[in-house]
């Protein structure tokens, strides 16, 4: 079982070993480097859940148009604001699934400006072959099913490390308000596993070893795992519902403070970039990308793209 103050001493010991390995082994997917100039690359340092659309999908289509080389590497968005912050990563852009946590990290000195360009919400991935799979499946309340897991049957990222971990924390204090679930919040931390490696926290569903994630629609869709929708009220996918989203709170373990968002990604380049043009030509693709984003389960949308800050004339709004 977790206790109050982290997970329990396995899991805070794989989070240990990751953080550790972090600034010299890259998380998840990466793309091959070293072998070309600045000037005809791109280093790209993104939000995990982003892994796949962007290495498969948007990156060569980016590389395709351009004849700019695109390398991705991947992980949650607290750890990539760390790395930039202790100079382990020197990365052309950067993608957080967190706006203001960008902002907060990185402004005003690493950075001047973002664009925001893609949404998306909160959900349930799950294996219907398991049971509590199975009572999603069949519609039950969501948080009854939670209610009755045994530990580490249900998987959320680390809250820690990577705003779709503390969105599920979030989730889980609504939920307990929403619906009088008294100790809800606290029991879902003590019961759930916290994967400290965003790109792979559905592995365990794809593999039979758990029940279910907390996760992003998108990642859902790149694993062609099945979904559980949850309410506009909770899901973090609707700004309408900012005011309530904004009722949870939780604080990292480094004493970053976070309140519940609605999931919107944005994207800057360094001010220190050692290729900031084609940084600038990749935000702006993404700006671009609405058709290929929604294709691959994120939302877009008539607000977006939209800029914040000093916005480069280049890239288009």
């Amino acid at each position: 079982m977790h206790t109050h103050d982290g997970t329990s001493r396995a899991n805070r010991d794989t989070r240990r070993e990751f953080l550790a390995a972090a600034g010299g082994v890259t998380a998840g997917i990466v793309a091959t480097a070293g072998c070309l100039g600045t000037s005809d690359r791109v280093r790209v340092l993104s939000a995990g859940s982003l892994a796949v659309v962007l290495e498969e999908h948007v990156g060569p289509a980016f590389e395709s148009e351009t004849g700019i080389s695109y390398e991705g590497e991947y992980h949650g968005s607290n750890i990539v604001m760390r790395m930039i912050e202790d100079g382990t990563k020197h990365p052309d852009v950067v993608v957080s699934a967190d706006v203001e946590l960008l902002r907060d990290r990185l402004y005003p000195d690493r950075a001047e400006w973002d664009l925001e360009f893609a949404a998306n919400e909160v959900g349930i991935v799950y294996n219907p072959e398991t049971e509590l799979g199975a009572r999603l499946e069949a519609d039950e309340p969501w948080y009854e099913v939670f209610a009755d897991a045994d530990a580490d049957e249900i998987a959320i990222s680390d809250p820690d490390l990577d705003p779709l971990g503390y969105r599920a924390v979030h989730l889980f204090e609504l939920a307990e308000h929403r619906y009088g679930l008294e100790g809800f919040r606290e029991t879902m931390l003590e019961r759930t596993y916290w994967e400290p490696n965003e790109p792979q926290l559905l592995t365990g569903i794809e593999a039979g070893n758990r029940a279910c994630a907390v996760a992003y629609r998108n990642m859902a869709a790149d694993h062609d795992l099945p979904f559980r929708a949850l309410s506009d009220a909770y899901n973090f996918g609707n700004p309408e519902y900012a005011e309530e989203y904004a009722e949870a709170s939780y604080t990292t373990e480094d004493g970053y403070s976070t309140v519940g968002t609605p999931t919107i990604y944005n994207a800057t380049v360094r001010t220190d970039a050692d290729n900031p043009e084609a940084g600038r030509e990749f935000v702006s693709s993404l700006g671009t990308a609405s058709s290929l984003l929604e294709a691959h389960g994120l939302r877009v949308g008539d607000s977006l793209p939209r800029g914040n800050g000093d916005v480069p004339g280049a890239i288009e709004l």
